[in-house]
């Protein structure tokens, strides 16, 4: 499966100013079942966006900002916990492109980078900036590896390994990459046919 081509993302952000958020609460034990991503952003966040009854919070920042918003910012160290690749798999089918947080767990970032989802790790300035204006639109550029406000000069860069920045830019996954260069390597094979 590819992903969607990431470029440049323009968004408001939805706010989880929370530290600590940890995959369970991402993605809570009892929906890792699934074996595939489609229609696994319906349990994202679902303890906090649902009352016991299954309704909707209505004091949920999801329910107020709603899947049109391609951007999660939240708090440090986001995604600790346990290695579920269900909590990447949970942000990108909701329709989240990218979360800003001043640190990441490792094996977030991992799975995040894996599955289309692209983490941008900003400075604490820069964060808090984005927490005391949350309707700000925010603009991430993948090329150019930096992250700005629409409407401000104040802009940050942010690093991402080259090889899943060019995932990322065209849409594929591990495989998808090899398979993008399918042509290269029958050519390298012709050329280095073993008699």
């Amino acid at each position: 499966m590819s992903f969607e081509k990431f470029q440049i993302l323009i968004s408001k952000p939805i706010i989880l100013s929370v530290e600590n958020i940890d995959t369970d609460q991402i993605i809570p034990a009892r929906f890792l079942k699934s074996t595939t991503r489609e229609g696994i952003g319906e349990k994202l966040f679902y303890d906090w966006r649902h009352n016991k009854d299954g309704s909707c919070n209505q004091s949920s920042v999801f329910c107020i900002n709603g899947p049109e918003r391609q951007i999660l910012a939240a708090g440090e160290n986001f995604g600790c916990g346990s290695s579920r690749e269900h909590a990447a798999w949970a942000l990108y089918d909701y329709g989240i492109r990218a979360v800003i947080s001043t640190s990441f767990a490792d094996i977030f970032r991992g799975n995040a980078l894996n599955n289309g989802l692209l983490p941008v790790k900003v400075s604490k300035d820069f964060m808090k900036h984005i927490f005391d204006s949350p309707l700000r639109e925010i603009k991430i550029d993948l090329n150019n590896r930096t992250i700005s406000f629409m409407d401000s000069p104040l802009y940050e860069e942010f690093r991402i390994e080259p090889y899943k920045q060019k995932c990322l830019l065209g849409g594929y996954e591990d495989i998808d990459y090899l398979l993008s260069h399918s042509g290269m390597i029958d050519n390298y094979e012709k050329l280095h046919k073993i008699q």
